[in-house]
């Protein structure tokens, strides 16, 4: 009896202490990042390409009206008959791939619902130079390279795309779509100016150019139209070498600056949240008002000190060090209709991470 009870007594001391324990593993456990008000689970490995493809560095990423999830990888030149684009249902099972034609230059992605019909967006770089409109399985409506008429381009830019850079060259990044259907473009690794087109994809104008900031740029490699304030949207740009973000209005006209970024990358709105993926280690989320209100994944320090030990981002080329719950590179992130998060890292294998509401 004395035997019995003592191990009675031990079980319960050991109930009464155990809680704080199972609650810690239960938390990890969980795979739990952000805070009680913006938490999410988080899943690296969401989605994977069955054989025979293989990702070179993920760069973006959107989500359609069907809940459908689509990659854009930049992609190998030489895998001529690789798609750059793939599409994953939800709970990242493989659907279908397309876009072996900008294979080494895929970058941009967006989708759009026009008049009830599902339309995808895609801006490429290096050697192929242009932006497509495509159907959801890639059957091409309209392509426009260069805009000469801007007067920004080296003469042959437009009518014999080579992978050659520079402020006078063609590289476009990312889309903002505009209340009318038409768009803005970034040329964010070329000239570093802001295009506008129409909704048939003519080019009509444009604003920006190499500076300092205040409606110039370094880098201005993703935008939005941010429209949480229906009477008064706004257009914003990650001026992405600047570590900030750039407010206009809807004409290109130069509103404010918003500091203290780890290169931006793009830009997404859900509700009342702006969603900032940021290429130094983390993702942002910013109220109506442009105040950083949670981070996520944050591994800045780890990654800028292995930046400044090897002269360069070789942590995005080892796998065996990138850490769950942390992100390496956010190159890309978009939200999908209930408020979740995916996440298109720039690293060599290719990463989308998943971050579901918690």
């Amino acid at each position: 009896m004395s035997v019995s009870r003592r191990r009675f007594l031990q079980s319960s001391a050991a109930a009464i202490a155990v809680p704080a324990i199972l609650t810690s593993k239960r938390t990890a456990a969980q795979d739990v990042i952000g805070n009680a008000d913006h938490a999410f689970h988080f899943n690296h490995q969401w989605a994977e390409l069955p054989q025979p493809y293989s990702w070179q560095t993920t760069h973006n990423v959107a989500v359609d009206p069907q809940g459908l999830v689509y990659v854009i990888h930049e992609g190998d030149v030489t895998l001529t008959d690789h798609p750059s684009i793939f599409v994953f249902d939800a709970d990242g099972k493989f659907i279908r791939a397309f876009g072996e034609a900008f294979q080494g230059g895929g970058h941009g992605i967006e989708i759009r619902n026009e008049g009830g019909e599902t339309f995808v967006y895609m801006a490429a770089y290096q050697q192929a130079k242009t932006i497509v409109k495509m159907t959801t399985t890639g059957e091409i409506v309209w392509q426009q390279y260069a805009p000469m008429q801007s007067g920004h381009y080296a003469a042959e830019e437009a009518a014999s795309p080579q992978k050659i850079w520079g402020r006078n060259r063609f590289m476009p990044t990312n889309f903002a779509f505009l209340p009318d259907g038409g768009f803005y473009l970034a040329d964010g690794y070329g000239s570093f100016y802001i295009h506008r087109y129409d909704a048939q994809g003519q080019w009509v104008s444009c604003f920006g150019g190499p500076g300092q900031g205040e409606g110039t740029f370094n880098t201005p490699h993703g935008l939005w139209v941010d429209n949480r304030d229906e009477d008064s949207p706004r257009l914003v740009v990650c001026d992405r070498a600047h570590n900030q973000l750039q407010i206009f209005d809807l004409e290109g006209n130069y509103q404010k600056t918003v500091k203290d970024f780890g290169l931006p990358a793009n830009i997404d709105v859900h509700g009342d949240l702006m969603l900032v993926p940021e290429l130094v280690a983390r993702v942002s989320l910013l109220d109506r008002d442009l105040n950083t209100v949670v981070t996520l994944g944050d591994d800045r320090q780890r990654v800028l000190d292995d930046k400044a030990k090897s002269k360069g981002f070789a942590i995005r080329g080892d796998e065996s060090r990138w850490q769950d719950g942390k992100f390496v590179h956010p190159h890309d992130a978009c939200f999908d209709a209930d408020g979740n998060i995916y996440v298109a890292e720039w690293v060599s294998t290719g990463r989308v991470t998943k971050l579901t509401r918690a």
